[in-house]
């Protein structure tokens, strides 16, 4: 395992160690709300704590990208960044669903390079390196072999604080929902992403999204040879937020779809 992999994998596990504990007791975890449905908790915040302590006493001089605290100066000039969700799929939590995950990347001269995505429930680590292969636990990922879209499970989330884009996207679950077998929605995008890599997932798409919920899932992406881009199949997802991800055959179906909506 490259060693900043390693040191990513060891932060992701000490970020889900303060996750873990506190989900004994969910009841008692103090949340405030950031806008409507869009919650925070003490544990997302001691969570990106102890993970970007783990970074920086390995790395001092990279920059970091977070959620709850944001960029610690200007990414533009810095060549190592790394990108964190401390706790992708919070709402999830708070009510005790098992379906959130830790997610930290790397990105150097501004591509992808490590991607860590754990799921302190079950267990899984998702790993990747670029140009290296992308593993669960310790096994080889490679997205599924469907290719035909009407039998391919797709994974979404929906707006759920901004309401405005709420319409448009009752369009899209309409269509989509007519030509897949099925369409998910489990609420944390990061694991969604994974679980495209892992073949969980044929597909996945999703608007309005920050770079922490890609980031990883991206890279884990590509490395399982499938494809990631925006609406319109482009590559210029990360800071823009649309993202359709999938197998390659399953992904020119999507597009051809959701393009429209881009």
């Amino acid at each position: 395992m490259h060693p900043m992999l390693n040191t990513a994998v060891k932060a992701a596990r000490r970020g889900a160690s303060v996750i873990n504990r506190a989900s004994f007791d969910v009841d008692r975890i103090k949340v405030t709300q950031k806008q409507q449905n869009d919650f925070v908790t003490e544990v997302d915040k001691a969570a990106e704590q102890a993970i970007i302590e783990v970074l920086k006493n390995a790395y001092p001089d990279h920059a970091i990208l977070a959620e709850e605290s944001g960029a610690s100066t200007d990414l533009s000039t810095q060549e190592n960044v790394w990108i964190i969700d401390p706790l992708d799929g919070t709402t999830n939590f708070i009510h005790g669903f098992p379906q959130y995950c830790v997610s930290i990347a790397l990105q150097q001269k501004g591509q992808i390079t490590q991607a860590v995505v754990y799921d302190p429930t079950r267990n899984d680590l998702f790993t990747a390196t670029k140009g290296a292969g992308a593993y669960l636990n310790d096994k080889r990922l490679r997205v599924a072999k469907r290719d035909k879209l009407a039998e391919s499970l797709i994974g979404t989330g929906f707006p759920y604080s901004s309401m405005e884009g709420l319409e448009q996207y009752i369009d899209m679950f309409r269509i989509m929902t007519q030509k897949c077998a099925g369409l998910r929605r489990p609420g944390a995008a990061a694991l969604d992403l994974a679980y495209v890599a892992a073949g969980r997932l044929d597909g996945f798409f999703e608007k309005g999204l920050k770079p922490w919920d890609i980031a990883a899932g991206a890279l884990l992406v590509s490395e399982a040879g499938g494809i990631i881009g925006d609406f319109t199949g482009e590559s210029d997802y990360l800071f823009k937020g649309d993202v359709i991800a999938a197998s390659p055959k399953v992904f020119a179906q999507m597009v051809t779809l959701l393009s429209s909506f881009a």
